[in-house]
């Protein structure tokens, strides 16, 4: 690691640096834990940003410091104290005190305060389901009043017309000469698109507003402490102007399949309606205040939306000759688009005991009826 000394060097840290190693098994970014040698000073996590996905950094730590700082800022507010554990704490440079990242010639990165007493987990049961979506319904409720503009951190990336306009020039080019035994799927992904697009139709009608959205709702990006309750939302590298199906439909996409997103056995894939009850539980106790009687009405349209959007990037990777997406063997993300598919079924056929159990959420929190 003694090629990293020199990046700590460059931000103000206390104490000093007593150890550096790995951290996690993060899939974007590289992660790695700095111990100083007192334990009257803090830890550090410290990241390489991956610029490949994330090309423009200046933007994408300008969204997380503007977050973080209003955040901490409403925790002040409301008498929060370890506030250092409840909102992420990036570290400035030592000759720029307003930077929060720095680049050394080939590479980004970016450090901030380690939180200590802290776990992640990447179980998902009814209770953590519920624990998450209270955490990031309060997350963007939080954010509802933020004064800065975010950018996007990547670009179009839950922007289901564009998508369909890839999936469109996919099926033109035909570049792997899939397209035609691949009809079914084709036409049964193409009957559902104009109504797929109606989160942007209706934001073009002025009916739907674009929040700031986590949009990478998985559970393990909170942090909880010892006794499990939830400090914080991690893993900020994708806040962003979106709707806010974007947050609630893309956990669901995950948790509530109860099969592997490319189970080859599409009799193990179902939409778990348990998952969905306690998520929206929590989601709702946190979010309905801020959340129009549309958006409400529209969350059970998010979570077909997901499947949805995901079955049309596998697809479009694989009429493309799989030139985006790590495969395994050859018919792989033509497997991952049938589970997504029958995932999505499952949903459709869940829609009215969703909307069903939602308003009746609504009514048990005092709310108007949809």
């Amino acid at each position: 690691m003694d090629h990293i000394s020199p990046i700590v060097a460059q931000f103000r840290i206390q104490g000093t640096p007593a150890d550096i190693r790995p951290l996690g098994a993060g899939l974007i970014n590289d992660t790695y834990i700095l111990r100083t040698q007192s334990p009257d000073t803090p830890d550090y996590v410290l990241q390489r940003i991956n610029h490949h996905i994330f090309t423009d950094v200046e933007g994408l730590q300008r969204n997380i410091m503007a977050v973080t700082a209003h955040i901490r800022r409403k925790l002040i507010a409301q008498g929060v104290t370890d506030i250092d554990r409840k909102v992420l704490t990036f570290i400035p440079l030592k000759d720029d005190e307003n930077k929060t990242y720095y680049f050394d010639g080939t590479s980004y990165w970016r450090m901030m305060l380690f939180i200590p007493d802290a776990d992640t987990f990447d179980t998902v049961n009814e209770k953590y389901s519920r624990h998450a979506g209270e955490a990031f319904g309060q997350f963007q409720a939080m954010l509802v009043d933020i004064p800065d503009t975010l950018t996007e951190s990547i670009p179009d990336f839950h922007n289901m017309e564009f998508r369909l306009q890839q999936f469109r020039d996919a099926i033109r080019d035909d570049a792997a000469g899939r397209v035609e035994a691949n009809r079914d799927i084709i036409d049964d992904l193409l009957r559902r698109a104009t109504d797929m697009c109606r989160a942007e139709e209706l934001h073009r009608q002025g009916l739907l507003p674009k929040r700031v959205c986590h949009c990478d709702t998985k559970v393990n990006n909170m942090m909880f402490d010892r006794q499990g309750h939830v400090l914080c939302v991690i893993d900020l590298d994708t806040v962003m102007p979106s709707y806010i199906f974007s947050d609630y439909g893309d956990f669901l996409r995950t948790a509530a399949n109860t099969g592997a997103e490319d189970d080859p056995d599409l009799s193990r894939v179902s939409f778990n309606m348990d998952i969905f009850r306690t998520f929206t539980e929590g989601y709702l106790s946190s979010a309905a205040a801020f959340l129009t009687p549309l958006e409400i009405e529209n969350l059970p349209y998010a979570a077909a939306l997901f499947p949805y959007m995901q079955a049309v990037r596998f697809f479009t990777d694989y009429l493309n000759g799989d030139t985006y997406y790590k495969i395994a063997y050859p018919e792989h993300n033509l497997v991952r688009t049938r589970a997504q598919i029958r995932l999505l079924e499952s949903v459709e056929q869940n829609t009215p005991q969703m909307a069903e159990f939602i308003t009746d959420r609504m009514h048990k929190l005092g709310k108007t009826p949809l």
